[in-house]
């Protein structure tokens, strides 16, 4: 996903690029997240140790204006997840398998 998303344009006429910031482990994305420097946050919901919400929320309290996109190969149930994350925000949730493509795309929409 890194490889695909760094080689993206932003735009056809655009040449600037994705910078991706990857971690395998959200505790070490949380201790070297760093505020106002980030425009997105792309996290997996499901995760060990500490799942997508809990770090989105962790996230929050440092900065509370970052953006963020939840993806998971797993059936979701927003309305269910709501429940029990009411201070996160599902308005970018996106399934897996998914394209570079269409992942861009989702990523430009939320950045715009």
């Amino acid at each position: 996903m890194r490889n695909g998303l760094e080689a993206c344009y932003f735009h056809e006429n655009d040449k600037r690029r994705f910078e991706v910031y990857m971690h395998n482990d959200p505790q070490v994305a949380l201790i070297k997240f760093r505020p106002n420097f980030y425009d997105l946050l792309l996290t997996d919901i499901y995760m060990p140790r500490m799942n997508g919400l809990e770090l989105y929320q962790k996230i929050a309290e440092i900065d509370p204006n970052i953006r963020v996109c939840s993806i998971s190969a797993a059936e979701a149930n927003i309305e269910a997840l709501r429940e029990v994350y009411p201070n996160v925000s599902f308005g970018c949730f996106i399934q897996k398998p998914v394209t570079i493509d269409k992942l861009v795309k989702r990523l430009l929409a939320e950045l715009d």
